[in-house]
This record gives C-alpha cells, sequence and structure tokens, in this order.
C-alpha cells in the first residue's frame, strides 16, 4: 500500500527568519493522522533567511538527521562539535542522555534550505554522540546510496535505529528499483524534481507511505533527489 502525502497538505510555521514545512505533526501544528511513520517522527523542510539560525536548545531519546538541499549549516552542541553542513553531506546527532545545540544559516548573504529528520532510538540514555560525512554526487547518481544504516557500512553515518536511509540523484527517464521485506516500512521523500513511484507521480516536498510490499521502483520525470528509508515497524 502507498499513500501519498503531499507538498501542500504539510502543517506550516514561518517566522519570518524561518518557514517550515512539517509532514508529520511538530510544535504548534498538530494532526492526529500524522504523528510519524514507524520511527520516523519528524520530516521538517526547513528555509532559514542569511545569519539567522536556531540558538542553543536543547534534546534527549531521538536521532537527529540533517540534509541540507541548497546553502550551509553551522552546527555547535555541548559535546564540542563545531562543524558546516552542505550540500553532498548527512549529519546525525544523537541526543541520548540528553545535548545542547545550535544551529544557524553560515552566510550573512543566502539563505539555508534544509531537512530536518528525527527518528525514534532503539533505547533511551544512550552516549550523545555526532557524525557527519559527505557523499559525492557521482556516488548517488542513478543508483541508491546508503548514507545510514544501524551499524554503519558501506562507509554510512550510524543511525541507533534498524533504519536503513538511502540518497540518490536522479537523471530524467531513469529507473531504480529496491527491495525489502514485507515485514518493511518504506518512507520515499521528493527532495528535487519530479517521478513516478509504482505509478504514483511525486514532486518537490511529497513524501509517500509505503507498507505491505517487498519492492519499489522510481521512474524520473525529470532530474530527481530522493531520500528513502527502509524502516522495522
Amino acid at each position: 500500500m502507498i499513500t501519498i502525502r503531499k507538498s501542500n497538505e504539510r502543517g506550516s510555521a514561518n517566522h519570518g527568519w524561518l518557514d517550515s514545512r512539517h509532514t508529520f505533526s511538530f510544535g504548534s501544528y498538530h494532526d492526529p493522522n500524522h504523528m510519524g511513520f514507524g520511527p520516523l517522527r519528524v520530516i521538517n523542510e526547513d528555509r532559514v533567511q542569511a545569519g539567522e539560525g536556531f540558538p542553543t536548545h536543547g534534546h534527549s531519546d531521538m536521532e537527529i538527521i540533517s540534509y541540507v538541499v541548497e546553502g550551509a549549516l553551522e552546527h555547535r552542541d555541548t559535546i564540542g562539535t563545531g562543524s558546516v553542513i552542505r550540500p553532498g553531506d548527512i549529519q546525525r546527532m544523537s541526543a541520548g542522555s540528553g545535548i545542547r545545540h545550535s544551529e544557524y544559516n553560515h552566510s550573512i548573504q543566502e539563505g539555508v534550505h534544509f531537512l530536518q529528520i528525527w527518528v525514534m532510538p532503539a533505547g533511551n540514555g544512550i552516549q550523545p554522540s555526532y557524525e557527519q560525512k559527505t557523499y559525492s554526487a557521482a556516488e548517488k547518481t542513478d543508483r541508491w546510496r546508503l548514507v545510514g544504516s544501524p551499524d554503519g557500512r558501506d562507509g554510512s553515518v550510524n543511525i541507533h535505529q534498524d533504519v536503513n536511509l538511502y540518497a540518490t540523484l536522479l537523471s530524467g527517464g531513469t529507473t531504480v528499483r529496491h527491495t525489502t521485506g514485507k515485514d518493511r516500512l518504506l518512507w520515499v521523500q521528493a527532495v528535487k524534481g519530479e517521478f513516478t513511484l509504482d505509478g504514483k507521480t511525486l514532486s518537490a516536498g511529497d513524501g509517500a507511505a509505503i507498507s505491505d510490499v517487498d519492492a519499489i521502483a522510481v521512474t524520473a520525470n525529470t532530474d530527481s533527489e530522493i531520500l528513502l528509508f527502509d524502516m522495522t515497524r
């Protein structure tokens, strides 16, 4: 079964410096029909104006992934990490027993556009940690590139949950497939472009919840950027 979550149906919050779209309930946006999907709890598409950002704040017991679409995002936290996240990077922060961090647009001239993704961990109270890796466009072109996994295999970042995260840059007219078990959940997130997922059309900002299937096929109608989550129920 495939259920499409259209971009224009998402929750929204506009604070002037921040324009955010919420796939699932978040902050003041609450929809009991969209509280998450499996261990996937948050997908926020955020646009932050130049020189602005989120001041230091706390998290616990959550796997937080940042995926930059355009621009650069500066991160600092209480375990000593200072980094800049750019397109091609995957950042994973395990909040665990407690961490405080800030996220700011690294530029004072241009906006930053990124996805903030939260995954509920397999257990609570783990040691807070941070990991960031870069994947070239060539690694992701016309194939699923594993960028996050529970065991860090194939050079992916380590997510403390049974979630495999893939990314692709799919050329127009190209098809990629993914096989899994029918006991798994899949979520497909359209980052850029337009594509068909087993006959259903998705464009930037759309998502798809998929269950009780053992394979999917994605065909790009235009050059597209796509994320795929393969998860435990």
